[in-house]
């Protein structure tokens, strides 16, 4: 389960991030992710409840942000919502999308620290 190890960098980078702006406490941790990421949401909120124990983050949440799933379509001419990650095709008019513009995000957003 790579979740764990993902769960445990997020863990890491926040820490570090906390310690250099002189946080005493860090309240919760946003992350925005997206369906084409690899990671499985759910996985990744239990690794990280279960490796945040008894670290100085104990008590910070994770907010997860999922991103929405979009493609630049050439008909419409701009991004647009994608049918499925199975079917990248331009939810508006069917075509196939060249080019996905939203979706494979896993990425820290936010901290928020006392």
């Amino acid at each position: 389960m790579h979740e764990l190890s993902i769960a445990l960098g997020i863990l890491k980078i926040a820490a570090e991030q906390a310690e250099h702006l002189g946080a005493k406490r860090v309240v919760s941790v946003h992350l925005r992710l997206g369906p084409l990421s690899g990671v499985v949401k759910d996985a990744l909120v239990f690794s990280y409840d279960l490796a945040r124990a008894g670290t100085p983050l104990g008590d910070a949440r994770l907010v997860v942000e999922e991103s929405p799933l979009e493609g630049f379509c050439q008909v419409c001419q701009g991004p647009r919502p994608v049918v499925s990650c199975h079917e990248l095709a331009c939810a508006s008019c069917g075509a196939p999308v060249g080019e996905i513009t939203s979706g494979r995000e896993l990425e820290i957003v936010a901290l928020e620290i006392v």
